[in-house]
């Protein structure tokens, strides 16, 4: 069954933030879709629930370098 997530993510100041922040994401096993805006400071996720919990989502986000709040 898949659910979105929609995160507030700190520091993505471009497209290429935006970019990153996506391409980390839908590399995950379990991850549909993922969509960065740095506009609006948010990342929308996705994600069969049964493959893959929210805190592992985070921690990408993280390790890719940015906040979430």
């Amino acid at each position: 069954m898949t659910q979105t997530a929609i995160f507030t993510v700190t520091g993505m100041k471009c497209g290429g933030c935006e970019n990153n922040v996506t391409e980390k994401l839908t590399a995950l096993d379990g991850v549909v879709s993922a969509v960065a805006d740095c506009k609006e400071n948010h990342v929308s996720v996705e994600f069969d629930a049964e493959k893959i919990e929210i805190d592992d989502l985070e921690d990408v986000i993280i390790a890719a370098g940015f906040g979430v709040e």
